[in-house]
């Protein structure tokens, strides 16, 4: 009786197929949403304690997300080619750390469309607290790490930025 030998193949097609999307696509945006929504802490916090002013904080928010986002797309669309390491184009790796790095910096600004920069400041907290709980989501989901060994870790490097920035900004 002949045997199937598709099966294996189509198993390591499909193993593959993962990797090279955990590689090229879900790696590069999970360095910007985290790079995004916690670098930009610090900036946009301390400008929300230092003015008080709402207005004031949404532009800082939008000009660090967009500076950032910049910056994360040609440091990862530079950084490697894609021969060596198998990673894929340089430009859609770019593309998705870029976009990715400004939504991560994007959303906690959102709420600074608020007049009252107390609320918003409310707003924003829950907002960055959602995003935090996704990034631990997806390195549970592609990388394997526990997700709450990984939301520690995430909560720890947010908290310090959190905390630089609340400093800087009541100094």
């Amino acid at each position: 009786m002949p045997q199937n030998t598709s099966a294996p193949t189509e198993q390591n097609s499909s193993a593959a197929e993962d990797r090279n999307f955990v590689l090229r696509v879900v790696q590069p945006g999970l360095a910007g949403l985290m790079d995004g929504s916690v670098s930009t802490l610090a900036p946009i916090f301390a400008t929300a304690f230092a003015t008080h002013n709402s207005r004031t904080v949404l532009l800082i928010g939008l000009a660090t997300a967009v500076g950032a986002g910049i910056s994360m797309a040609f440091s990862e669309g530079l950084s490697d080619d894609g021969t060596l390491t198998g990673r894929g184009s340089p430009v859609v790796r770019g593309l998705v750390t870029g976009l990715m790095t400004f939504l991560g910096g994007f959303l906690h600004t959102l709420p600074f469309l608020i007049g009252n920069v107390h609320n918003a400041l409310t707003l924003a907290y829950a907002v960055v607290g959602v995003e935090l709980i996704i990034i631990s989501f997806i390195r549970h989901r592609y990388f394997k790490t526990s997700f709450l060994l990984s939301f520690v870790q995430v909560i720890v490097g947010g908290g310090l930025v959190f905390a630089a920035g609340v400093l800087i900004g009541q100094s």
